[in-house]
């Protein structure tokens, strides 16, 4: 057997697939792999592979023997979804009524509204600015709020925690920022309960059958997922499209086009420094690429190699606002697909739409060579976007 390739990866360009990963690709869809933290792993590449897997029983989020992963991200992430792990139809059939179209109709003057005031800040300063400081950090926050029903004074605080949680390079920090996140959420549902008003958190505490537990990993979760991926979002996927001067043209000529940029760029963003995937499981033995996967297995779903899978999209390191991208896993697949996809699309399409009306001659103020990803946090996204215009 070939001695497994070592993660992560070298990210040279911060657009790019990592070289080392889109040679592995060329040679197969699964392959034996070493995480950074020594464990030996599967790393599943190709698009149908990953797709069938992020919809497989025969994998699980938890692992067997959860001491074992103490210490990783999959074990950060399975102490954040607890019970949705393992009560999943349940509890995402309570989540998707909260992101209908009619609820992110209504909630989308309120980001239209916010987007304007910070881009009416941005105006104000001379370039270059950071966009990912005075856009990229600052929305997705305030919109959690407005929506969850998190009184906005709290929002500072309520960022750190979900950043410090986030933290795979301190397990000291994480644990505490998941503590800080967890204490307040109890007190806000106990708060609602008390006092509910018309937002997500209260209408969950209305619901029959569920517990505060619940609603307070609930609550976590959705401001965990909804937050950092939405931050790390935005930056990339305005990134792409500056980087691209035809394709940020093809915007400013017909607007009509942003809907179709936030499935493009959203199936080419979310670089990630890490190099890994979705952390699985084997729950029994199973074939799937020509490789046998034995029960206790540790799989990792890459969908950054998926959705840059040739057989699937041509020329996939290319930008194309009108590319078909119906195939994309940006959001998962199946009974894993993203339950808050519809709000992060959205967030997406007012910044695009605003920045291309307001800033049309916007474009990066340094190289994309000189920009560099997080390593510090479980999603990765970029450092800073500094843009002119």
């Amino acid at each position: 057997m070939s001695t497994p390739a070592q993660l992560p990866f070298e990210q040279t360009n911060v657009l790019r697939l990592a070289p080392g990963l889109r040679t592995l690709q060329a040679q197969g869809t699964v392959h034996r792999v070493r995480t950074a933290e020594g464990l030996d792993a599967w790393l599943v590449t190709g698009h149908s592979q990953v797709a069938q897997l992020l919809d497989d029983d025969r994998l699980s989020r938890s692992h067997p023997d959860p001491e074992a992963a103490k210490d990783g991200g999959a074990a950060l992430l399975a102490g954040l979804l607890g019970g949705f792990a393992t009560d999943h139809a349940r509890l995402r059939a309570l989540l998707e009524p909260h992101f209908s179209p009619e609820r992110m109709l209504a909630l989308r003057p309120y980001v239209e509204k916010v987007t304007g005031r910070l881009l009416d800040g941005l105006a104000e300063r001379k370039p270059p600015v950071d966009l990912r400081q005075a856009l990229a950090l600052s929305l997705p926050i305030q919109v959690m709020c407005e929506w969850l029903g998190v009184p906005q004074e709290d929002k500072d605080q309520f960022g750190s925690w979900t950043q410090d949680a986030a933290n795979v390079g301190d397990p000291v920090r994480s644990k505490q920022g998941l503590g800080g996140l967890f204490g307040y959420c109890r007190q806000l549902v106990a708060d609602k309960r008390q006092n509910p008003g018309d937002d997500v958190i209260s209408r969950i505490c209305a619901t029959e059958g569920i517990d505060d537990n619940e609603v307070i990993g609930l609550t976590a979760l959705l401001l965990f997922g909804g937050y950092e991926t939405t931050v790390a979002r935005i930056g990339t996927c305005v990134l792409l499209l500056l980087s691209d001067p035809e394709q940020w043209q093809a915007l400013l000529d017909d607007p009509g086009l942003v809907p179709g940029a936030v499935e493009e760029t959203l199936r080419r963003s979310m670089p990630n420094p890490h190099n890994g995937g979705m952390p699985r499981y084997a729950v029994t033995d199973f074939e799937i690429g020509g490789v046998t996967i034995r029960t206790g297995d540790f799989v990792l779903l890459n969908i950054i190699a998926a959705n840059h899978d040739e057989a699937v999209f041509v020329g996939p390191g290319r930008v194309d606002v009108t590319r078909d991208t119906s195939g994309s896993l940006a959001f998962g697949y199946g009974a894993h697909h993203c339950v808050g996809a519809a709000l992060a699309r959205m967030q997406l399409q007012v910044v695009l739409t605003q920045l291309v009306a307001r800033f049309p001659t916007m474009r990066p103020a340094v190289g994309v060579e000189e920009l560099r990803l997080r390593h510090d946090t479980l999603i990765g996204g970029l450092v800073q976007l500094p843009v002119t215009w």
